[in-house]
C-alpha cells in the first residue's frame, strides 16, 4: 500500500508539473498566432495512447509512456521528428515563419511556467506556515557531530558561529548550500578556543550517502519520555511515560547523544537506568536490543523561534527559497561537471523521488517536493542539449547573432543526438536509483 500511495503522489506531482510547462509553450505559441497540433500529458509512443479528443484543431491526450509530455507545434523539429510538413513552403501560421524572438518565447515559455510555479508555491507555503527556525545563538550546548563531521574535525558541544567569516542567524545555514557544496570555513568557538576547519569540496556525495544527520545536529538536552513503545524492552522492565532519565550504568545523562551513546556500548546487554518518577528515584534494568535502543521515544528540548509574514511580505521570501534551489542545483550540476562530485551521487530518479514523497500523504510535504521539482526541471530544461528547451533556445540565438536559421538537417540530427542524450541520462539515472534503493 506505501508503494501505491508513494507511486501515486509521484504520478500526481510530475503531471502537474508537464502539463504546466507544455501549457507555457501552448499560450505563447498561440499567442503569436503559430498552430498547435497536439498537447500530450507522457508519450504517446508509436501512436499508442489512453485517451484523446480533439478540441479547435488541436489533439489533447495522453499518452502510455510517463517519461514526459509535448506539445506539437507547426512547422518545428520537435520529439515527434515529424519532418513531412517542412517539405512544403512555409505557412503562416508555422512556427518557423515567425521571428526568432517570439520562437525564443516560445521555446522558453515552459521553463518561465516552472519558475512562476515554484515562486508561487513556496510564497503561498511562507504565508500558510510562516518561518520556523533554530535561533544558532540559542543553541548553547553547540552541536553533535555525525561520522561526517567527525571526519573533518567537528567536536561534541562545539558552537559553529560564522561560515566564510559571516556570521549564523540560524542554525539551517550550516547544513545549506553554502556548507554543503564544499569549500567552505567554519568558524568554531570551543571552548575558550576559536578555532578554523575547513569543509572538504566532496562533502555533498559523503552526506549522499550518510544523510545531513551525519554531518551535525543541534544537541539537544532531554526532558521526559514521551512514548514507551508496545512489546517493548523498555516497557518489560517498567519504563513508564513521564519518566525522567537520570543516568545509564551510573553515568550522569543529559544530553540525548550520551543516552544514545551510553545504550550503543551496551548492545545486548542489560543497563541500569535510574528514572525520576512522582518524586522518587527508580532503577529499571531493561535489555538493550542489538540496534542500540530499548523502545522509548523521549522528548528533547531544542529552541525555536516563529515568525508569521503577510501575504505581500512573504513573497519575496518565497522567491528567495525557489530562487535559491535553482541556484543551489545549478552549482550542484557544475560540481558535477567539474568532477568535484560524481553524477551517481549527485542525481536522484523515480524511485527516489517516490521515497522523498514517503508512503503517506501529508500536502504540506508534497506541494514543498513540487516546487522543489518544479525548480528543478526549469534547470534542466534550461541545459542547452539538443531536443530540451535550452538546446533549442541556444540555436535560436545563434540564429539571431548569424542571421539565418540553422539548416533543417542540422535540426534533424541535433534533435536525434539529444534525444540519445536524454535516453542516456533517464537509463543512467534509473539504474541508478535501482542500485541505491533496490539492491543495498
Amino acid at each position: 500500500m506505501d508503494g501505491l500511495v508513494m507511486a501515486g503522489q509521484l504520478l500526481l506531482g510530475l503531471s502537474i508539473l508537464i502539463i504546466l510547462h507544455e501549457l507555457g509553450h501552448f499560450l505563447a505559441a498561440r499567442a503569436f498566432g503559430i498552430k498547435v497540433e497536439k498537447f500530450y500529458l507522457f508519450f504517446d509512443a508509436w501512436g499508442f495512447k489512453l485517451f484523446s479528443f480533439n478540441f479547435k484543431g488541436c489533439e489533447y491526450g495522453i499518452g502510455w509512456l510517463p517519461l514526459g509530455g509535448y506539445v506539437k507545434i507547426a512547422g518545428m523539429i520537435d520529439e515527434s521528428m515529424d519532418t513531412e510538413q517542412l517539405s512544403g513552403p512555409p505557412q503562416p501560421w508555422e512556427f518557423r515563419s515567425k521571428p526568432a524572438w517570439q520562437r525564443l518565447i516560445v521555446m522558453l515559455g515552459g521553463i518561465t511556467v516552472n519558475i512562476v510555479l515554484g515562486i508561487f508555491i513556496f510564497w503561498i507555503l511562507t504565508f500558510k506556515l510562516g518561518e520556523t527556525y533554530i535561533p544558532n545563538d540559542k543553541l548553547v550546548n553547540g552541536i553533535v557531530p555525525g561520522k561526517i563531521g567527525k571526519a573533518i574535525g567537528l567536536e561534541t558541544g562545539d558552537r559553529i558561529v560564522a561560515v566564510n567569516g559571516a556570521r549564523i542567524e540560524r542554525f539551517d545555514e550550516i547544513t545549506s548550500s553554502k556548507v554543503l557544496l564544499g569549500g567552505a570555513e567554519l568558524t568554531i568557538n570551543r571552548g575558550n578556543e576559536v578555532k578554523s576547519i575547513h569543509v572538504p569540496g566532496n562533502i555533498l556525495e559523503q552526506v549522499a550517502d550518510f544523510g545531513v544527520g551525519e554531518f551535525i545536529q543541534p544537541r539537544e538536552t532531554l526532558n521526559s519520555i514521551n512514548q514507551v513503545l508496545p512489546q517493548s524492552n523498555a516497557g518489560a522492565a517498567g519504563f513508564e511515560k513521564g519518566d525522567s532519565i537520570l543516568t545509564v550504568n551510573n553515568r550522569p545523562i543529559k544530553f540525548f547523544d550520551q543516552f544514545q551513546s551510553a545504550l550503543l556500548a551496551h548492545k545486548s546487554h542489560k543497563v541500569n537506568v535510574n528514572v525520576w518518577r512522582k518524586g522518587q528515584v527508580l532503577t529499571l534494568t531493561p535489555v538493550v536490543n542489538e540496534e542500540g535502543v530499548i523502545g522509548i521515544s523521549l522528548n528533547r528540548n531544542i529552541p525555536t523561534e516563529s515568525i508569521n509574514h503577510t501575504f505581500i511580505e512573504s513573497l519575496p521570501i518565497g522567491a528567495s527559497k525557489a530562487w535559491g534551489l535553482f541556484t543551489d542545483n545549478a552549482k550542484g550540476i557544475g560540481k558535477v561537471v567539474t568532477g568535484q562530485v560524481k553524477a551517481n551521487k549527485a542525481f536522484t530518479g523515480p524511485v527516489g523521488i517516490a521515497n522523498m514523497f514517503g508512503g503517506t500523504v501529508d500536502w504540506l510535504k508534497f506541494w514543498t517536493l513540487v516546487g522543489l521539482l518544479s525548480m528543478a526541471l526549469a534547470l534542466m530544461n534550461l541545459l542547452p542539449i539538443p531536443a530540451l528547451d535550452g538546446g533549442h533556445a541556444l540555436f535560436l540565438l545563434v540564429e539571431m547573432v548569424k542571421g539565418k536559421p540553422l539548416s533543417d538537417k542540422f535540426m534533424e540530427r541535433a534533435q536525434i543526438v539529444g534525444f540519445c542524450i536524454i535516453v542516456a541520462l533517464m537509463v543512467f539515472v534509473l539504474g541508478n536509483d535501482i542500485l541505491k534503493y533496490v539492491i543495498k
